[in-house]
């Protein structure tokens, strides 16, 4: 006999298979009405947590407003810990974020292979179903972009974050070009503070999150957990750090130039190391252009032969 609680997935699960026996509808009938696949209905009721649209279209199906949506909601945060919460709920219902990574990538923008390395690095007791449990929790932030107005995200990483090496080269390289990805959206803006601009204005991970009501909130993040603080002064100390970091940070276009270059380098180098602090971008462009002169055409030379 199992005596482990169910989940809040499994618990989700089981009220669309009542509420659908209820009506006297079969699998694929309800699949029909909800505009998805019978299999989909399955896993869903046997405890796979489906998407948000899911939950919204059972509302509508089940005339029950709301109701799926935050049933769903809660299965979702479960798998968080209880001080992430209120920051989860702050990040759905935001217009804008401006985030500034020191170390790793924000959240919201990491690939599965490179968030599964920072889970395994930080819980290396934890199960490999424990780590993929993780994983596919921060994965589902994501949703946050599928619906018709998503926010605006800003994201200031430290050139730090592109040397980690986190998961090896080729967890880099992923991670790397889903940053250049991402970044093409019009919502997403990607820019690297340099090294050689010294000292960041913040040494720490923080983000500003702005309400639909124009009011703002401060989430920093310390080593054990993170906090959120919505008092004016620190919201305030908080802005005027991002604004700097903003400033003495590479533009868009000079942001994903180097990126790229970083990315070429995981592509030769298991542990790249980064540029010189005195290298700047006009001088990373010459030695590139050094090299395509370098590997271009050869012509075979010839050796006047002496006159007899």
């Amino acid at each position: 006999m199992n005596d482990e609680p169910e989940t809040p997935a499994v618990q989700f699960g089981k009220e669309i298979k009542y509420a659908r026996e209820a009506r006297g509808w079969s699998q694929a009938e309800l699949a029909d009405k909800l505009f998805c696949k019978q299999p989909y209905v399955s896993k869903t009721e046997n405890g796979q947590l489906p998407s948000a649209q899911f939950a919204e279209q059972c509302d509508k199906v089940f005339g029950a407003p709301g109701t799926y949506a935050r049933m769903r909601q809660r299965a979702a945060d479960a798998g968080n810990p209880l001080w992430f919460i209120p920051y989860l709920q702050l990040e759905r219902e935001a217009v804008s974020i401006c985030d500034y990574s020191a170390t790793r990538v924000m959240g919201i923008l990491q690939t599965p292979d490179y968030a599964e390395a920072v889970f395994r690095s930080a819980r290396p007791q934890d199960s490999a179903v424990e780590i993929k449990k993780l994983v596919e929790d921060r994965l589902r932030r994501r949703e946050l972009f599928d619906g018709p107005n998503p926010p605006s995200l800003w994201v200031i990483l430290h050139e730090t974050v592109l040397w980690s090496g986190v998961g090896g080269a080729s967890v880099m390289r992923g991670q790397l070009q889903h940053l250049v990805d991402a970044s093409e959206s019009p919502h997403t803006t990607v820019q690297v503070f340099p090294f050689r601009a010294g000292a960041s204005s913040r040494g720490v991970p923080f983000n500003v999150l702005t309400r639909q009501d124009g009011t703002e909130v401060l989430y920093e993040e310390t080593y054990a957990r993170g906090q959120v603080d919505d008092s004016a002064e620190a919201v305030a100390d908080a802005r005027a750090a991002y604004e700097r970091l903003r400033a003495d940070a590479l533009s868009r276009d000079d942001s994903l130039s180097l990126i790229r270059h970083v990315m070429e380098a995981y592509t030769h180098e298991p542990h790249p190391r980064p540029l010189p602090h005195g290298v700047g971008q006009e001088q990373l462009q010459r030695r590139e252009r050094r090299a395509v002169h370098r590997m271009g055409p050869r012509t075979r030379s010839f050796r006047r032969r002496p006159r007899p």
